[in-house]
């Protein structure tokens, strides 16, 4: 019988509410003005708290980016995910995880860009930082499903495509600097360079 899990006492209630109050008021001013123009002190104001009790949960802009973009990535992989398991073939449905990520990243250009520079070189310590990459390997992980239910491609095989995918998909958007670049655009870039990844592939098994 499975243990019920207790509920969390006023302090880690306090704290979570704090947390709660933070991640939406520096996603709503990311979005707004961009993560470069939004000060700390503007964050903690519109949280209705101190600075220094900002700098308790996130000692940087950085690692604010980090806990609101990991939210929506997450939220984006957890679609595509799920729209992948409808879809039989292995480039339509890798895509379809691929979609959402790209339409997230490229919400806010400039955010999604400090995302992509913090998630690889940002303090490796760092919770939000892990989490960052805890949500790239489960995306690794998702790929690499869909490409193992098709065919007969070994766990390390699909594995490894699976990271030469993840690959793509951010340098593609890492290097998608101007605002007028479509998320169409750039999800079609990227579908063309897995496809002919998967036909060599293919071509090699």
């Amino acid at each position: 019988m499975p243990v019920a899990s207790q509920p969390l006492g006023r302090r880690e209630r306090n704290k979570q509410q704090k947390l709660d109050r933070i991640a939406a008021a520096a996603s709503e001013l990311f979005a707004e003005h961009g993560v470069e123009d939004v000060t700390t002190q503007q964050i903690a104001d519109k949280a209705d708290i101190g600075t220094g009790t900002l700098f308790l949960y996130a000692k940087t802009k950085g690692e604010l980016l980090l806990l609101v973009q990991n939210a929506h990535y997450a939220e984006a992989l957890k679609r595509g995910r799920a729209d992948a398991e409808t879809i039989p073939d292995a480039l339509d449905a890798v895509m379809a995880i691929v979609q959402p990520i790209v339409e997230c990243n490229r919400v806010q250009v400039h955010n999604g860009r400090t995302y992509l520079r913090e998630m690889v070189f940002g303090d490796p310590t760092e919770p939000r930082h892990s989490e960052a990459l805890r949500i790239v390997a489960q995306t690794e992980e998702a790929i690499a499903d869909v490409l193992g239910r098709n065919g007969p491609v070994s766990a390390g095989d699909a594995a490894t495509t699976a990271r030469i995918v993840s690959a793509i998909m951010f340098l593609s958007m890492a290097g998608s600097s101007d605002p007028a670049i479509s998320v169409e655009d750039i999800v079609q870039d990227i579908r063309t360079q897995i496809r002919l990844l998967l036909t060599a592939d293919a071509g090699t098994s």
